[in-house]
């Protein structure tokens, strides 16, 4: 290894902590702003009715998610809507840091009780627009171009421009790994 390409190597690994914290933040931001949707099934719902207002779409999977057909079968066909309908795709390699960052239980057991619920489905997770709407209604800007406002959150900015310099490079989905804490 060269001392071109380490450096290269070390300025990789530090932008990828950088798009990891942008990913924290709007996720932290979208939580409290209830501009989130969890789950395949929900997700595609979402898409169906309004996929004008999806910012961002996280598709996460660890290694024995690979091997699940059923799973990759769904990730293609949301990774081909995401892409005809201009919505930023991420894959999140590390679900359970994941279900952390949304207050969620990570390895909740559905035969901890009786009624217990199952755990929730974190395979795909959509952000939908994160204004800050005053009173409640959208300003005319927004009702016009719903991306507009996406601008404004330097987070998501950062994340949005990630996603086109990876799509430039041919990379269609990067691939982000949350880093424990």
């Amino acid at each position: 290894m060269t001392l071109e390409e380490f450096a290269a190597g070390e300025q990789k690994t530090e932008r990828m902590d950088k798009v990891g914290d942008a990913l924290e933040e709007v996720l932290s931001k979208a939580l409290s702003q209830r501009t989130i949707t969890v789950g395949v099934y929900e997700a595609a719902k979402l898409l169906n009715v309004d996929p004008d207002n999806v910012v961002l779409c996280l598709l996460a999977a660890d290694e024995d998610d690979d091997r699940d057909v059923a799973l990759q079968i769904h990730f293609t066909l949301i990774q081909a809507f995401c892409c005809e309908n201009d919505i930023n795709i991420l894959r999140v390699t590390n679900p359970g840091r994941l279900a952390e960052l949304l207050l969620l239980e990570p390895n909740a057991s559905p035969a901890a009780g009786e009624g217990a619920q199952q755990p929730p489905d974190l395979h795909c997770v959509l952000v939908t627009n994160m204004s800050e709407h005053v009173g409640g209604l959208p300003a005319a800007e927004e009702i016009l171009n719903p991306h507009s406002s996406q601008w404004k959150d330097p987070a998501l900015s950062q994340l949005i421009c990630f996603c086109r310099e990876s799509r430039y490079m041919d990379q269609w989905v990067p691939v982000i790994n949350l880093p424990e804490r």
